[in-house]
């Protein structure tokens, strides 16, 4: 496994946050656009899904520290995208100091032997924080801060990286790309005579 790739550990956090925490708000295309995902231990689990001993080991007390971390992902996304590099990296140094990590070499499933970031952690925080952390870092280490980025639909601001070629990606998914391309064309529209 390539190290980066626990960078989705980070997205998929930082993407538990709604655009208005502990709400959900009806858009005027009828859509509803869910808050905050992150506030209970059921929420925590979900989010830990494919991360079975996370999840088995997951408690209350593991949801506020990961409260904590998405709102410094965040930061660290919508200063990269704001061209405030050396403060995401600042920040990102910050979590790194931050974060406990035993990376451990394993084999299992079948796989190769790779490294696994978080192997041995006290509880699902801190190793949901070591791994995420740690695969941001990595990321951004071989890639760069450009490839981070914040959607431009409204309102969505969901977190993603750009692995696009020609780092041209603005938006979360196709879903918002086609929201966001509709809403400029019907605006366009209204303007001519």
């Amino acid at each position: 496994m390539q190290l980066s790739a626990y960078s989705d550990l980070a997205v998929r956090l930082a993407n538990t946050a709604g655009p208005q925490a502990d709400s959900s708000t009806q858009r005027p295309d009828g859509l509803t656009v869910r808050g905050d995902r992150l506030r209970t231990l059921d929420d925590l689990r979900t989010l830990l899904v494919e991360h079975h001993i996370w999840r088995r080991i997951a408690t209350e007390a593991d949801v506020m520290p990961l409260r904590r971390l998405r709102t410094e992902l965040l930061a660290i996304f919508r200063d990269a995208v704001e061209d405030e590099e050396t403060v995401a990296v600042k920040r990102l140094n910050g979590l790194l100091a931050y974060a406990r990590s035993t990376p451990q070499i394993s084999g299992h499933d079948g796989e190769d032997w790779h490294l696994h970031l978080a192997e041995g952690a006290r509880n699902a925080a801190e190793g949901y924080t070591a791994a995420a952390v740690l695969g941001l870092a990595f990321y951004v280490s071989e890639h760069g801060l450009t490839r981070l980025g914040v959607c431009q639909s409204r309102p969505c601001h969901q977190v993603f990286i750009d692995v696009s070629t020609n780092r041209s990606r603005r938006y979360c998914s196709e879903r918002c790309a086609t929201r966001a391309n509709v809403a400029a064309y019907r605006a366009r529209k209204r303007v001519q005579p």
